[in-house]
């Protein structure tokens, strides 16, 4: 029934800049906390940046502050990740989760499939 799906990914240039959608669908939007993690080859997944179903508030992962944005438009059911100033080490599958309280530990009830997102050097 829950179903989430990432959009936007793609190979872009060091410094350049990505926007990643998500559109979620079987579960009242409105009420759930989005979160964006990611993961690379090798790597345990990480948290990116979590947005609150009220406020609403955000909370990012020091490795990207400043460099990233999370923001939600309820009445699309989607959320959003505005990525900039990409450096090669954010190359990583994206996912995009909703969790009924926000979180930065991948402990979200539904994710998605995941984006690629490669920065070439």
């Amino acid at each position: 029934q829950v179903q989430l799906v990432e959009s936007g990914g793609g190979l872009v240039q060091a410094g350049g800049s990505l926007s990643l959608s998500c559109v979620a669908s079987g579960l009242p939007f409105r009420n759930y906390a989005m979160g964006w993690f990611r993961q690379a080859p090798g790597k345990e997944r990480e948290f990116v940046a979590t947005i609150s179903s009220s406020g609403p508030r955000s909370y990012y992962a020091d490795s990207m502050k400043g460099r990233v944005t999370i923001s939600r438009d309820n009445a699309k059911n989607t959320v959003h990740l505005q990525m900039n100033s990409l450096k090669p080490e954010d190359t990583a599958v994206y996912y995009c989760a909703a969790h009924i309280v926000p979180a930065t530990s991948p402990v979200y009830s539904y994710w998605g499939q995941g984006t690629q997102v490669t920065v070439s050097s």
